[in-house]
């Protein structure tokens, strides 16, 4: 009688592949590079990506069989940008999902986006004004100048590097990792053996 892991019967929706950059690095960290199991069989076939690693799952058709990739290098090296891009989530993660004037910790879609010097004052909306505030502090806040009402940011606003933001990625794993992925990935986390 033949025992089947859980792996071995897992969907392969629940199979994604961590995508590597041809120096054996992660591509990103936050969101962490993962391609479905499609996208990653047909790099496989294109000849695009090397195999580090393999699940336990197969997948089949009439004429062939193999097993799916949990770790993929990409042939040709990508190079990343110079500098980040402007976005909601990144100003997030550069501020570490907390509010910049009460400190505390906040979900998503609990923060917002506070301009340090107000647009009705002449602020921008660059890295040097705008931080990350829960949605109490930016109406307490308003329109006032950041002396006015003693509400001073915890650190002084500017553009991160790619590099600070994928270090702080790193403080934020998924829900899931695999075993496979624990040589590439630098959280202090339990890597699951079975998924």
């Amino acid at each position: 009688m033949t025992v089947l892991t859980a792996e071995y019967t897992r969907p392969p929706e629940q199979c994604p592949a961590l995508i590597l950059n041809a120096d054996f690095r992660p591509l990103s960290y936050f969101p962490l590079s993962l391609w479905p199991w499609q996208e990653a069989v047909k790099a496989i076939f294109r000849e695009s990506v090397t195999v580090i690693s393999e699940y336990d799952r197969v997948v089949r058709s009439p004429c062939f069989e193999m097993k799916l990739p949990s770790v993929l290098a990409l042939k040709e090296y990508v190079p990343t940008a110079r500098s980040p891009a402007f976005t909601r989530f990144n100003v997030f993660l550069r501020d570490r999902w907390a509010c910049q004037y009460c400190g505390k910790g906040f979900k998503t879609h609990e923060l917002t986006f506070d301009h340090v010097i107000p647009r009705s004052r002449g602020g921008r909306t660059t890295w040097e004004n705008i931080v990350a505030a829960c949605r109490c502090c930016n109406r307490r806040k308003g329109n006032h100048m950041p002396h006015e009402v003693d509400m001073i940011p915890r650190m002084e606003p500017r553009q991160p590097t790619i590099y600070e933001l994928q270090e702080r990625g790193r403080s934020f794993p998924p829900n899931f990792l695999h075993k496979s992925w624990g040589d590439f990935l630098y959280w202090d986390t339990e890597l699951e053996d079975d998924i």
